[in-house]
């Protein structure tokens, strides 16, 4: 007998009531969690953006320039370059060898002539001794060979010996002499030999560098290599100091010699010294297109020292008298920042603060004169927050 439908019915499984078991009221509530984190989530996802785009937003700041006062006079050609000595050398030994002696230091003044330094000289000093002993030896011999040329002139004469001993005598006598002679000048090369192994200065100067130590070996230039020294010091005659500077070569013409000029050194900014033209030299740079002009320094001064910074204004003709003041530099009271150790301004660079220390002098309030740090004509961040730091990007303010 077959089974009816409706037991049929009764056998299947109803899976719904064990569905509907399983869910609890945590995950009743989950959709309600989810809506209200959403905007929580939104918030936080703006907040970090607009954090990021402020944080990249160029600070705005306002400038002023750095104001100069004296220096060139109205028409006068300015030119960069660097203070140098006319007479100026390296002092090298003539002959190889180890140093054992050096008598100076950098800033001795010495005297041409004097002995700055002395190579190892025992072996030089035994060549001059057997040159000279082999001198006596030939001396002594030449007058033995006058003696007997003596004797053999008078035994020819009365017919004693043949006339060929004379020959022989007179020989002798004339060897002996050409021999002496190459004993004298082997006396005279020994001797200068030996004079090579003292150093001497070979002009009135100062020694700017000492280049070698005792007990380095040293030699001339031309036979240097290695750790051979080929420079004992490096000194230079100050009373020829001059100023070396690229004047544009289109500003040539304006540029004479004898033409008086003012020289401000970059360690002096605020004093200026009398100079004049000394030379231009008659050709130019074809890379940098500039003529190199030599100016003379007329007032001396044992602060000028070679190799410090200068700059040359060359002032027109009729024009001497407005060159006079000195030259100096003012900036900004507002644009100084003296939150740090010393003193310092902030400029800007490709769009970032960069700050620069200075030495600052008279303050009148509303301008400070810079003694060093700055040369005039940059352009200063006025009134700088605490926060600024080098690297932070700015943006000038429109008509500041």
């Amino acid at each position: 007998m077959s089974p009816s439908t409706s037991d049929l019915e009764k056998l299947r499984i109803d899976r719904e009531p064990a569905a509907s078991s399983r869910r609890t009221p945590e995950s009743d509530r989950s959709p309600a969690w989810r809506r209200a984190l959403l905007p929580i989530v939104l918030l936080l996802g703006l907040g970090g953006s607009a954090a990021v785009y402020l944080g990249n937003r160029p600070l705005e700041v306002r400038t002023a320039s750095v104001d100069i006062e004296g220096g060139a006079a109205p028409g006068a050609i300015t030119a960069s370059g660097y203070v140098v000595a006319r007479t100026k050398a390296s002092v090298a030994a003539k002959i190889a060898g180890r140093l054992e002696y050096l008598g100076v230091t950098e800033g001795s003044r010495v005297t041409k002539g004097a002995v700055i330094a002395r190579i190892e000289s025992a072996e030089y000093s035994a060549a001059l001794a057997v040159a000279r002993a082999e001198e006596s030896r030939l001396e002594f011999e030449l007058a033995q060979a006058e003696r007997e040329l003596v004797r053999a002139d008078e035994l020819s004469t009365r017919g004693v010996v043949a006339r060929t001993a004379l020959e022989d005598a007179q020989t002798r006598v004339g060897a002996t002499r050409a021999g002496l002679a190459a004993a004298t000048a082997n006396v005279r090369m020994a001797a200068a030999t030996l004079e090579n192994t003292n150093v001497r200065a070979p002009f009135d100067g100062t020694v700017l560098r000492k280049d070698a130590e005792v007990g380095e070996i040293v030699a001339p230039s031309a036979a240097g290599g290695g750790l051979t020294r080929t420079a004992i010091a490096t000194m230079a005659d100050l009373a020829t100091l001059e100023v070396e500077v690229d004047v544009n070569e289109a500003y040539n013409a304006r540029v004479t010699n004898g033409q008086t000029a003012r020289i401000t050194l970059d360690a002096y900014p605020d004093t200026s010294f009398a100079g004049a033209v000394r030379q231009v030299v008659p050709t130019a740079d074809r890379q940098k297109a500039t003529v190199l002009v030599k100016v003379g320094i007329s007032d001396r001064d044992p602060r000028i020292l070679p190799e410090m910074g200068a700059r040359v204004d060359f002032v027109p003709a009729g024009a001497e008298s407005a060159s006079a003041a000195p030259r100096r530099v003012f900036a900004p009271t507002a644009a100084i920042d003296r939150t740090g150790a010393k003193p310092r301004v902030w400029t800007v660079e490709q769009g970032k603060a960069v700050p620069l220390e200075i030495e600052t002098g008279a303050d009148d309030g509303v301008r400070v004169e810079v003694r060093s740090g700055l040369t005039g004509g940059e352009q200063v961040i006025v009134a700088p927050s605490a926060g600024l730091t080098p690297g932070t990007k700015v943006t000038i303010k429109a008509g500041g």
